[in-house]
């Protein structure tokens, strides 16, 4: 049978599987509340497992650790969460109690201490890093000031720019 004459017949037998394909039901407004956690909004129907690792500097590990160390069930939403809690994970996070392999900062080569950074602090680490290796002339940083790709990608057919010339391929005269 064709779908047309079956569609026929459930509108002449009015069954409930055709009232589900032909309601369409109404949108449905959810507020969604934002939690501030070291600067940054959170959404609040996120669980904290998943909510934290909206943090810059936050990685599932590190919010795994949270969770663990400050007993915070990993499934319960960020809306639930108390101001204590908050102030908690907050104190946690600008000075964690967690592996040296876990923190994003290790042997620093100013200090030669492991830290970990979150938030505009860790973009101005990363941001003095590139300068320095710029500044060093390193490979790294050569790639950097070039534009290219610093981490050994191929270049033949990506990061090819709009407006710059790529070495060995010619455009079309245009008519």
């Amino acid at each position: 049978m064709t779908e047309q004459k079956q569609l026929q017949k459930q509108i002449e037998k009015k069954s409930p599987a055709l009232e589900k394909k032909l309601h369409v039901p109404e949108k449905e407004i959810i507020e969604e509340s934002l939690v501030r956690i070291s600067g940054y909004d959170v959404p609040g129907t996120k669980n904290a497992y998943v909510g934290l690792t909206r943090i810059k500097g936050v990685s599932w590990g590190i919010s795994n650790a949270v969770c663990v160390k400050l007993g915070i069930p990993r499934m319960k939403k960020i809306s639930e969460l108390t101001k204590d809690e908050i102030i908690k994970i907050e104190k946690f996070l600008k000075a964690p109690e967690i592996s040296d392999f876990l923190k994003n900062r290790r042997l620093d080569v100013e200090t030669g201490e492991t830290k970990h950074y979150i938030g505009t602090e860790l973009d101005i680490r990363k941001d003095f890093d590139i300068r320095k290796m710029k500044k060093i002339r390193s490979y790294k940083g050569i790639r950097h000031t070039s534009g290219q790709p610093v981490r050994g990608q191929r270049t033949r057919s990506h990061f090819r720019k709009k407006g710059k010339i790529v070495a060995g391929v010619k455009r079309k005269a245009i008519k």
